[in-house]
């Protein structure tokens, strides 16, 4: 009996998500395709044995599908500045369109489905859910929250602002007009967003934005770094080094010659981040803008 009750609601879910659909939500890729895009909108980068490792897919299998994703111009490989004998997967131009259509149709579809629903009852569905995913751990300990790396979205720039602002304030002092530089940072971005040339990862965990990251167009060879947030509860993990080698390999893939950024003397875990990842500081000044007393430093890396 709940074996069977188990099979069931596998094929009730199953039916009910589409993912027996020759094209999941409406796009022309298929389930598989549609996870390794998921994935790889959402990590920025990783290796075909994470992707096989996170998805459980044979690694012959995996590699006949990244090379269906590569020939139509979706995934790109290059080598890791890490180790030249791995190569990391990205997303093209083209592969995020289709990423974030992916996504903004999941999401549609899973509101259409709870709007049928009380708020009440959603609340129950959510929970057995969580429920039925604690279960099938088979006991073991839970792992530690995974951060995923998405493009930006509706509503994240409010989050940047709002977050910058908030934290400054909180651990350095810094007032109101540093919360409207970023302002001014993101509205620009958002008015004059060039797809092609410009990037804002947005770090998640448990489905809660946890970090930023921007890389903006300063002139035809030079890229700007600017916004790096680390929430507290993010840091000790590597994110923010993990965040500004994005901006480093998407800058170089751009064609940038040179990516550039200002930061104060007194972030040292942000310069930390910087300095390892080879950036030199070229020159610094002194400034009030923020309401306490500061040295601004401008730092640069040659692509």
């Amino acid at each position: 009996m709940r074996v069977e009750a188990v099979r069931r609601f596998s094929r009730f879910y199953t039916r009910r998500i589409g993912a027996l659909r020759a094209g999941l939500l409406g796009s022309p890729h298929p389930l598989p395709e549609a996870r390794l895009l998921y994935e790889l909108g959402h990590r920025g980068q990783c290796t075909a044995t994470d992707l096989g490792r996170e998805l459980d897919l044979d690694l012959g299998y995996l590699s006949r599908l990244l090379q269906s994703l590569k020939r139509r111009g979706l995934v790109q490989a290059r080598p890791s500045p890490d180790d030249a004998r791995r190569s990391l997967l990205s997303l093209t131009v083209k592969g995020r369109k289709s990423f974030s259509s992916l996504d903004t149709r999941s999401r549609e579809e899973v509101s259409s489905m709870l709007a049928k629903l009380p708020a009440s009852e959603q609340a129950r569905l959510a929970e057995a859910m969580t429920i039925v995913e604690k279960l099938l751990t088979d006991g073991a300990a839970p792992p530690p929250p995974s951060i995923d790396l998405r493009a930006h979205r509706p509503g994240d720039m409010g989050w940047v602002v709002q977050r910058h602002g908030a934290l400054y304030a909180q651990e350095y002092g810094w007032d109101e007009r540093f919360e409207g530089l970023v302002a001014g940072i993101v509205a620009k971005f958002a008015a004059r967003f060039d797809a092609v040339r410009e990037r804002c990862w947005i770090a998640e965990m448990d489905g809660e934005p946890v970090g930023s990251v921007f890389v903006v167009k300063h002139s035809k060879l030079t890229a700007k770094l600017r916004l790096l947030l680390i929430e507290p509860r993010a840091r000790g993990r590597g994110l923010g080094k993990r965040l500004v080698r994005e901006c480093i390999a998407f800058s170089r893939a751009q064609g940038y010659r040179k990516l550039v950024l200002w930061t104060q003397s007194n972030l040292a875990a942000a310069r930390g981040i910087y300095s390892s990842c080879g950036f030199e500081r070229k020159k610094t000044e002194r400034h009030a803008t923020f309401g306490v007393k500061l040295t601004g430093e401008y730092w640069e890396l040659a692509l």
